[in-house]
């Protein structure tokens, strides 16, 4: 297993999270962040992928990446 660490010995880790629909990926962030202090969070990734079906219809997927020290 490999722990990567910053410049202070602290383990840094990560968290990633995925939903169908942007407020819930937020709900999800929300609830994950209120067990960290904010001091720990070093940086949040966000992407959204769309696809596009025959029928014209339109898929999303929201995510993101938490990055954080333990």
């Amino acid at each position: 297993m490999l722990f990567l660490y910053d410049c202070f010995g602290d383990v840094m880790k990560v968290k990633a999270f995925d939903a169908n629909h942007e407020l819930d990926l937020e709900d999800k962030i929300n609830n994950f962040l209120k067990n960290i202090k904010e001091d720990k969070v070093v940086d949040i990734k966000y992407c959204v992928d769309v696809e596009a079906l025959i029928d014209r219809e339109q898929i999303y997927c929201f995510s993101a990446l938490v990055i954080y020290k333990d």
